[in-house]
């Protein structure tokens, strides 16, 4: 299992061979980094999933439709400055950054990704864009050589409290990624923004259905608040340096990286102290599992029990109970777990109490139910990741704008 601990602030973290980056202030909003390009030597295998709401951003729609052919060079991210709802100026902005990276890179404006994440509503201030990459295209030396993966993490923060990178390799290949996000989390298809790259050889369709897999239980596993942000997106670029490697051990590194960012994601939750992660067990099939452990991590119930460290068990019980839809749920059958402490149905005593609140002041929270419906082999189970509500969560999104 990946510790919740947060990673070294002091590493770096190179990008795999045949990557390159460069991360700067275009002053979106202060003078912290607020824009990252990151870009292959040359054409990759490419695939993405993004955000389904309906009110999803410019850099979304650019990015789904440039991805389509499986084909891209570059990836850039502009932070604190999310382009949604801004209507055909923003369509023009994204079409325009895109240009303007390609101009920086030397491949198609199509061959570019986008991604843009902060404020809703509001339109990239006008001329820095293009005053940016006047000059960073005009001493286009050197631009891209930067392989600090972690700077590139830090320049797509926005009340991230660190930058989050993870890595793995493959046989000879590598695979590196970035991500995103504190906040307006809970996935549906994504919920933040992660950036992976990889030296290894693999087809557009075959990355395309792998990273697809290895979300669906990693980052579509993760929620801080259950709000989907307008602008996610997890994007994939494999150059090929490094050659072919076996697809399973590809996948089984893709799939560490993207729980290692996850668990950093629901860690870094805002304001929150503590992650929690939910497992489900022996219910009639994975679906399902996944529905009933997202109803005990939504919980503000069960998030502020966690926070305060109060053993009142009863409030996972109460949220595996309004999944009313699920009728073949039956209390009876059901065994409710902290840690390896059994709470339901053994009965509730002082000392146990007393061992459930101790044990609530970990830094890591694991909450296991099993539901007794399918106690095969074949029974669903899932785990999804999430984190403590704390008055600091409040404080943030109350002042957000301001």
């Amino acid at each position: 299992m990946v510790s919740a601990e947060l990673p070294d602030p002091g590493a770096t973290v190179d990008l795999p061979a045949g990557f390159g980056c460069h991360v700067g202030n275009m002053g979106m909003k202060d003078d912290t980094d607020d824009v990252m390009v990151l870009a292959a030597d040359g054409v990759a295998a490419a695939a993405g999933v993004f955000t389904k709401s309906l009110f999803a951003g410019a850099s979304v729609r650019l990015s789904q439709a440039n991805v389509a052919d499986g084909r891209s060079q570059a990836v850039v991210v502009v932070s604190k400055n999310s382009n949604v709802a801004t209507g055909e100026q923003g369509e023009r902005d994204a079409a325009n950054l895109a240009r303007r990276v390609a101009e920086l890179v030397g491949c198609q404006p199509d061959q570019v990704l986008v991604g843009s994440t902060g404020l809703i509503g509001v339109h990239y201030p006008e001329g820095k864009v293009d005053v940016y990459f006047d000059h960073l295209v005009a001493a286009r030396e050197g631009a891209l050589t930067s392989q600090d993966a972690t700077a590139a993490a830090t320049a797509i923060m926005t009340t991230d409290t660190h930058p989050k990178t993870a890595s793995a390799s493959a046989g000879a290949a590598t695979v590196i990624g970035i991500a995103k996000g504190s906040g307006m989390i809970e996935p549906d298809m994504a919920t933040m923004i992660s950036v992976i790259t990889t030296d290894a050889e693999i087809a557009p369709d075959r990355l395309d259905a792998m990273l697809r897999r290895v979300c669906d239980v990693t980052f579509n596993a993760l929620s801080v608040d259950t709000d989907t942000s307008t602008s996610d997106m997890v994007v994939m670029l494999a150059n090929g340096a490094a050659g072919a490697v076996d697809e399973a051990e590809l996948e089984s590194a893709l799939g560490a990286v993207s729980l290692d960012l996850t668990r950093q994601l629901a860690f870094d939750g805002e304001g929150a102290e503590t992650l929690i992660v939910v497992t489900v067990n022996e219910a009639r099939d994975d679906p399902q599992a996944k529905r009933v452990a997202k109803a005990i991590v939504n919980s503000p119930l069960v998030k502020t029990a966690v926070h305060g460290r109060d053993p009142n068990w009863g409030r996972v019980a109460m949220a595996v109970g309004k999944c009313s839809d699920e009728t073949d749920i039956h209390q009876d059958n059901v065994v409710i777990r902290f840690g390896n402490q059994e709470v339901y149905p053994t009965p509730a005593t002082p000392e146990a109490l007393a061992e459930l609140e101790a044990y609530l002041a970990s830094d890591e929270v694991l909450i296991s139910v099993d539901l007794g419906i399918q106690t095969s082999d074949v029974g669903g189970s899932f785990t999804v990741y999430g984190c403590d509500l704390t008055d600091q969560y409040v404080r943030i999104n109350a002042d957000y704008t301001t």
